[in-house]
């Protein structure tokens, strides 16, 4: 079965003379699923986990082309497709910026996004607009209020109802929750784990709010310098790695690709490996302090 949305090979160019922000990575997301996109900082390379998440949102919702590699929505080549059957058909993006029209209202928010698919319906849009903003737990009037007025849980309910409307296999978020309470949180990440439950769509999320990870993700993949460290069920992300602790010039004295992340203070370091890497560890210093890591 294919996947309902691949990277095969990509690789995705960072900023002149720096580090790529990805380098011929795989990654596949299966129907019925949810994956959480977890992307750290390059000290090293000065690239920001921002500027990282931005490239890559660009690269797999289609808006721009990898430099080498293919990104695959089943058996198609998703810069192959027209725009209007990408968006209107296979993928739901959300971004963090613009992802609703603000001097519109709910419903013709909605209206938008599917006539802008091209797509033909079995009951009238308007229809299917209220009932999708229904099925994504929005109360407010859905005319006659621009969605600039609405708090920022309904706009972001009202973004992931024109996502949802034409009845995309794959749905990617770019930090839906950032900016949300507590509460708003734990409701966007129960409506987007509602929408796979049906086992025929599947979600693909960036977040830094591990938080996020417990309520909806059911797979994880971690990214740092231009790799993918890890990529597979939650449940053993944090088995696969562990914390390292030392003296001051210890750091120094590991190999520079064993440490995924480090952090250094008067007395000593943290450092990030991989659970499989320790021996290379052990070989080079003894006597580091070994500790299980946490998704913090």
């Amino acid at each position: 079965t294919y996947p309902t949305f691949a990277l095969n090979k990509v690789t995705v160019a960072g900023p002149k003379g720096k580090v790529n922000i990805l380098d011929g990575a795989n990654f596949f997301c299966y129907s019925g699923h949810a994956y959480a996109l977890l992307i750290s900082d390059d000290p090293d390379s000065g690239i920001t986990a921002d500027a990282k998440r931005r490239a890559l949102m660009g690269v797999m919702s289609g808006l721009t082309t990898p430099a080498s590699g293919t990104v695959m929505n089943k058996s198609a080549n998703i810069v192959e497709l027209e725009p209007v059957e990408l968006r209107g058909h296979r993928l739901g993006i959300v971004p963090q910026l613009h992802a609703v029209q603000p001097k519109l209202d709910a419903e013709q928010n909605v209206l938008y996004a599917m006539n802008a698919s091209n797509r033909n319906f079995l009951k009238p849009k308007p229809v299917i607009a209220r009932e999708m903003l229904q099925s994504v737990g929005y109360t407010e009037a859905t005319s006659g209020k621009k969605v600039s007025e609405l708090s920022p849980l309904d706009q972001r309910r009202v973004a992931i109802a024109r996502a949802l409307c034409c009845d995309a296999e794959t749905v990617i978020l770019d930090e839906p929750t950032s900016g949300l309470d507590v509460l708003a949180r734990d409701e966007l990440m129960d409506i987007l784990h509602a929408y796979i439950e049906d086992g025929e769509h599947s979600v693909l999320f960036s977040t830094h709010i591990t938080a996020d990870l417990e309520r909806a993700a059911d797979f994880i993949t971690y990214i740092t310098d231009g790799r993918l460290y890890y990529t597979g069920p939650k449940d053993e992300f944090e088995e696969s790695f562990r914390l390292i602790k030392g003296g001051p010039d210890e750091l120094a004295q590991l190999p520079a690709d064993v440490v995924l992340g480090s952090h250094m203070y008067a007395t000593g370091f943290d450092a990030l490996v991989r659970s499989d890497r320790l021996y290379a560890v052990a070989s080079v210093v003894s006597g580091l302090a070994v500790e299980s890591a946490s998704i913090d």
